[in-house]
């Protein structure tokens, strides 16, 4: 079984089972998945478009919901006799389901775990109590999981191989396709892929860029998730101007200027592209109140917590404003020279990540602890 929960677990959950078919093609994998997992051969119970839920109100509100799918994912571990089950990221999913299954004597992987270093330590003793195996993509992650004796393997990060793996569109072809302005640069706007963040984020986001598009002369280009409707954002082309460009991310990634980018998995990757940002993240004043509480860092971008300084700027809550968002933007593209030292310092990055082939690791770790339960 394989569970993931949101878009990039989907992405990195399809890349891993491909690699596992490789070494085992006979493998059937049941459980949560999105589109690239269902392609790559889920046979899913549900799909991830189900399961986006976002801060503590919502997920109460949904916590029926919640309980039949993980009863239903019980019901399959035992009726297909599965023993090995990986969770891939979604926690607060996962460690849940992972307690209830535990005493069906099944091996437990987790495929990018918990961030327990931001969360503090006391949920360690969860992970050393329910997880067989931990696989992080993170090399400081390997270092703090050690240090309380969770069996631990370091693969690197995922995203790496798929951008080396990945075949561009031209710029001109793209610019083409998509009737782009060839003499505008393009400012890019990622609002998420879960609905509860878009409505929160982009309306403010979205007449913030307008502003910086007009003061210099670029054109705003809002990347939309696979699992979004488009009309949800074409609906805010009456008061401003910008196009939607559904998938080809990475060509925005690689083509665009400047980005303001919604906090999250999307921070890695645009730091990866070395695209000057900025960070924006607002949730439910409840959710925030109580997140503060429990993390224990500063930071929230996950390319500042990588890189152990504040590379990039981030606006939360309250800060997530027109006014702020065009000031931040306007500080590197008013000034060359702040912009470029951004760049150079984004470009730092792709060596805290690791090397290529973290899918095809993880799927060798995780190939030789099922062999070691068949054998057992």
């Amino acid at each position: 079984m394989i569970i993931a929960g949101e878009v990039s677990g989907d992405l990195h959950g399809a890349a891993l089972m491909s690699e596992y078919f490789k070494l085992n093609p006979n493998t059937e994998f049941f459980g949560i998945g999105g589109d690239n997992m269902i392609k790559a051969g889920l046979k899913h119970s549900y799909h991830i478009n189900n399961m986006a839920f976002l801060g503590f109100a919502e997920v109460i509100k949904h916590l029926p919901f919640i309980r039949k799918v993980r009863t239903d994912l019980y019901n399959t571990v035992i009726e297909k006799d599965i023993k090995t089950v990986i969770l891939i990221d979604y926690p607060g999913f996962n460690l849940n389901f992972a307690a209830k299954i535990k005493k069906l004597g099944v091996t437990i992987v987790y495929y990018i775990p918990p961030q327990l270093w931001a969360w503090g330590e006391k949920r360690i003793k969860k992970i050393k109590k329910l997880i067989d195996k931990v696989i992080v993509v993170f090399p400081f992650e390997k270092d703090f999981y050690q240090s309380f004796n969770v069996n631990v393997s370091y693969v690197g990060h995922p995203l790496i191989e798929r951008l080396n793996d990945y075949k561009f569109i031209e710029k001109d072809e793209f610019y083409s396709i998509h009737n782009l302005d060839k003499n505008k640069k393009i400012l890019l706007v990622m609002p998420g892929s879960r609905l509860q963040e878009i409505e929160r984020i982009f309306p403010v986001t979205i007449k913030a860029a307008s502003q910086i598009a007009k003061l210099f002369n670029m054109q705003v280009v809002v990347a939309c998730s696979g699992n979004i409707d488009e009309n949800l954002l074409s609906s805010f082309k009456k008061e401003n101007n910008f196009s939607i460009i559904k998938g080809n991310t990475y060509e925005l990634l690689k083509y665009s200027y400047f980005g303001i980018i919604k906090s999250g998995t999307s921070t890695i990757e645009t730091a990866l592209f070395e695209l000057p940002f900025i960070v924006v993240y607002s949730t439910s004043a409840i959710t925030y109140a109580m997140g503060r509480l429990l993390i224990k860092i500063k930071n929230i971008a996950m390319v500042n917590i990588v890189a152990g300084e504040n590379l990039v700027y981030e606006l939360i809550q309250k800060d997530v404003n027109e006014s702020n968002i065009i000031s931040k933007c306007s500080y590197f593209l008013e000034n060359e020279s702040n912009y470029l030292n951004l760049k150079n310092k984004l470009s730092g990055l792709k060596h805290l990540l690791g090397n290529t082939g973290a899918s095809s690791k993880a799927a060798k770790i995780i190939s030789n602890i099922i062999n070691e339960v068949k054998t057992n």
